[in-house]
């Protein structure tokens, strides 16, 4: 089953990453550039200089995972840059709030594109 939830640590790459990497890439790129174990159940967030394009990587039992999700409108907006520990600080909330848009104020939304749904009458 795939699943991430709240219980988990989340862990943003400072800089952009190529998009162009897949798993056994951004695993060397989580050893090298942030000093950490993919194998740990933590979850690692990649962010294409675009800030378009977000990839996600995580080991589960049996083996990794990696999800994608590409903007068609708008960008994802990053956390604020920790200085003293040199790193984003993440949450579950703060993914959620980055990948749905939600911004400071209540009211607004950052621009997302909205699926189109389809309904088939039987």
């Amino acid at each position: 089953m795939f699943s991430l939830n709240d219980s988990m640590r989340y862990w943003l790459c400072p800089g952009f990453t190529d998009m162009r990497k897949g798993i056994s890439s951004l695993c060397g790129v989580v050893k090298e550039k942030m000093g950490c174990q993919v194998k740990n159940g933590d979850v690692f967030i990649f962010i294409g200089s675009s800030r378009k394009l977000m990839k996600l990587i995580h080991a589960e039992d049996g083996g990794m995972v990696m999800y994608v999700k590409r903007l068609e409108a708008g960008r994802f907006k990053l956390p604020e840059y920790d200085e003293q520990s040199k790193t984003y600080p993440m949450e579950w909330r703060d993914l959620v709030v980055m990948v749905e848009g939600i911004a400071e104020d209540p009211a607004s939304r950052l621009r997302r594109l909205r699926a189109r749904r389809n309904e088939y009458i039987i």
